[in-house]
């Protein structure tokens, strides 16, 4: 099994910065892409930012500019640095990998999602 933990999240005022982090762990071959998804009080959940196993980002255009995703792949950890955050940020922001695991002779790819980290920007 594999477990991803986000971190860092909290109460910010508006303008302010935070980094939320994302540690995958467990029977881990490798991992591919890695996302940051947001779902904020009654909206469907929408993608934040990706970023491939070779460092190529994508970003939602709400967040272009303001965010930056980046990992660790020697740790298998995601990173997103917020700053300038804005109220319409607030949200629970949740990891999401495609996790590579070696069972038996197979190799597979799964997708895995965290548990989610709330960030709450308001003054």
């Amino acid at each position: 099994q594999v477990q991803l933990v986000e971190s860092g999240g909290g109460l910010v005022q508006p303008g302010g910065s935070l980094r939320l982090s994302c540690a995958a762990s467990g029977s881990i071959f490798s991992i591919n892409a890695m996302r940051w998804y947001r779902q904020a009080p009654g909206k469907r959940r929408e993608l934040v930012a990706g970023i491939s196993s070779g460092g190529i980002t994508n970003y939602a255009d709400s967040v272009k500019g303001r965010f930056t995703i980046s990992r660790d792949n020697a740790k298998n950890t995601m990173y997103l640095q917020m700053n300038s955050l804005k109220p319409e940020d607030t949200a629970v922001y949740y990891c999401n990998a495609d996790v590579v695991q070696r069972l038996s002779s197979f190799v597979n790819e799964y997708d895995y999602w965290g548990q989610g980290t709330q960030v709450t920007v308001s003054s």
